[in-house]
């Protein structure tokens, strides 16, 4: 399973504001992206290591954002 599926999965299954905040990748998922981070400042990574990495940096940014305005709404409600 790539690393950003979780994240992926989370949005495609409908979720409310407080799911969005609670939502934590799994200790596989931190796993993966730790040893892709280490590997890619020790050695380098492929091309697809490198995509699957970018994704999950990309997807963990939107889910910051995400998360942010979640509160916003936990807040007003």
């Amino acid at each position: 399973m790539r690393v950003y599926e979780e994240i992926v999965d989370l949005i495609a299954g409908g979720v409310n504001p407080q799911q969005i905040v609670d939502f934590k990748p799994s200790a596989a998922t931190r796993d993966r992206v730790a040893d892709l981070i280490h590997r890619e400042k020790i050695a380098g990574l492929s091309k697809d290591e490198t995509d699957e990495l970018n994704h999950f940096l990309q997807l963990e940014h939107i889910m910051r954002l995400a998360r942010a305005r979640a509160r916003t709404h936990l807040k007003n409600d």
